[in-house]
């Protein structure tokens, strides 16, 4: 060992440490927030992170014990590093649904966030504390009555500390902590250590109920004479948001190629169920609402799927974007297997024209009436400039780099424009695709995503805010929808009701569960008509 360091010595250097350089991101949060109020009195100001010395004290002396202190904190200096990191620069808030974002995302995915910076910051900040850690050797008190002095004197400093602050200043916190209720998942490392339990006991210390089948009394009920069997293709995409769509009045020219296809049909006002993937994709499949939504539950139940695949609809997965979130556990699924397209891929990354790739074949396959699904990688960051080839790069200079921080305003909407740009070409791609089977099948083709993305502003990049406290650009995202003339007739759709109701109404996820029974003429008790944007402009 290169060093001797007395426990309680060693534990105080953790303490602030912890409290005073990697809670860095949550002071300068603080003084944002108090550079806003008309007056802040100074012992306030002052004693903000005494408070938190004394509240980091109090929670790490129930560690500072022989065998579990050292691997305890190296963990944590780990850990403490990255999501010091990801709060700095990407304002990145950890609750159990970021964890569980963080938990689902696959190597490529995580390589994607390397970057000169966050290495840099990892070595010095986490890496090295850690690896000087381990190489010191503690020296614990000697006889169990004075370790217990000690502690016992520790936390009550902490206590008193914490009580006279509490007694003068107790109502700056609690209007501060009122407003800014973001703060209590920020100060590090509760925030994640508490969202990594929470997501650890639902999964493995809570029993589950058996598996619950839904719709065991679906059907499909036919409403035209015509064989032709329906082909509907969904499109789930991937952080974009609404915002930054020319089709619901964006400034530039974001959707050049769908704008020119007649009957393509954008709605203006939808709400996403979560703010990152792991929650939206489940809860968008699943007839829960937000309000009520639960992921470990409808992990454990019946989605949308496979209520249409128990009807006798033919169900296909194509999955390009790391994962479905278990929402196509039980229907045929085909990954995009980056080995194949060399030309397209980086890494484990593919550019979505991919998924076209097979398709007819792929189709003709299955029987009957048919719903295909194509998980896009659409928007997804930091590496934007990776989401679109090179030919349409139309918007620049744009920012081909993963540090987007480091990038102008300018450049980082540029590129993020070219990954909707691009996304909007594979949609006039895939109506073009539709348009050329029309012969087989009645064709449609619905776009909707996963949830948004921010962008820099109030300090926000990427996504996975906690909703109730999610800025409109992670939550307010595109939806579109195309029907030839003979998929709307076939199922009484007036598409002249449907875009009024796209630019009038407010829908959300939640819609669509229902929606897609409703339009593949599946008949179930779990099926409410109230919850289908599509009932309002069907005949019957």
């Amino acid at each position: 060992m290169l060093f001797r360091l007395p426990m309680f010595r060693l534990h105080l250097l953790l303490v602030l440490y912890f409290a005073l350089v990697l809670n860095w991101p949550l002071f300068l949060h603080m003084a944002d927030i108090l550079s806003a109020l008309e007056h802040v009195k100074a012992g306030f100001v002052v004693s903000i992170p005494l408070l938190l010395i004394a509240a980091v004290n109090l929670v790490f002396l129930p560690f500072s014990l022989r065998f579990i202190q050292k691997p305890f904190f190296i963990f944590l200096l780990l850990t403490g590093s990255l999501a010091s990191f990801a709060m700095l620069k990407y304002g990145v808030v950890f609750d159990s649904s970021m964890l569980r974002n963080v938990v689902e995302t696959n190597p490529g995915e995580a390589g994607s966030y390397l970057n000169a910076s966050s290495v840099i910051w990892f070595v010095f900040t986490g890496l090295l504390p850690a690896a000087l850690l381990a190489l010191t050797r503690i020296q614990y008190p000697q006889g169990w009555w004075r370790s217990s002095a000690q502690r016992i004197g520790a936390l009550v400093c902490s206590v008193v500390v914490v009580a006279a602050i509490a007694s003068l200043y107790y109502q700056d916190y609690a209007s501060v902590g009122r407003n800014n209720k973001v703060l209590q998942h920020q100060i590090i490392p509760s925030s994640y250590v508490h969202a990594g339990w929470k997501l650890f006991r639902n999964r493995y210390l809570v029993t589950r109920e058996p598996y619950r089948q839904l719709g065991t009394d679906a059907q499909q009920v036919a409403t035209t004479s015509n064989d032709k069997p329906t082909l509907l293709v969904l499109v789930v995409g991937e952080t974009a948001r609404a915002q930054n769509y020319a089709l619901n009045g964006y400034g530039r020219d974001t959707n050049p190629f769908t704008s020119k296809e007649p009957g393509v049909i954008s709605f203006a006002k939808v709400q996403s169920c979560g703010t990152a993937t792991a929650i939206s994709v489940p809860c968008m499949f699943s007839n829960m609402t937000r309000s009520h939504f639960d992921a470990d539950k409808a992990a454990n139940q019946d989605g949308a799927l496979d209520i249409l695949q128990r009807a006798g609809v033919s169900v296909l997965w194509k999955e390009n974007d790391g994962g479905c979130k278990g929402v196509c556990n039980r229907v045929p699924t085909i990954v995009i297997d980056p080995a194949k397209y060399p030309g397209l891929c980086q890494g484990e990354a593919c550019l979505d024209a991919t998924l076209l790739d097979g398709l007819d074949s792929q189709i003709a396959g299955m029987k009957g009436n048919r719903l295909v699904a194509l998980h896009l990688m659409g928007s997804h960051g930091p590496t934007y400039f990776r989401r679109y080839p090179a030919e349409q790069r139309a918007f620049t200079p744009d920012c081909p780099r993963s540090d987007i921080q480091n990038c102008s305003g300018e450049e980082l909407v540029n590129t993020y424009d070219n990954t909707i740009r691009y996304t909007d070409w594979m949609l006039s791609e895939l109506i073009t695709h539709l348009k050329g089977l029309s012969a087989q099948y009645r064709v449609g083709l619905v776009y909707l995503s996963d949830h948004g993305e921010s962008l820099g502003e109030k300090g926000l990049y990427l996504h996975g805010t906690p909703y109730a406290l999610a800025p409109q650009e992670q939550t307010h995202v595109p939806m579109m929808m195309w029907f030839s003339p003979e998929f709307a007739k076939s199922k009484g759709l007036d598409q002249k009701c449907l875009a009024s109701e796209a630019q009038s109404g407010s829908f959300s996820q939640d819609n669509l569960f229902h929606s897609l029974l409703g339009v593949m003429d599946v008949q179930t008790s779990v099926y409410e008509p109230g919850m289908d944007l599509f009932k309002p402009c069907r005949a019957g």
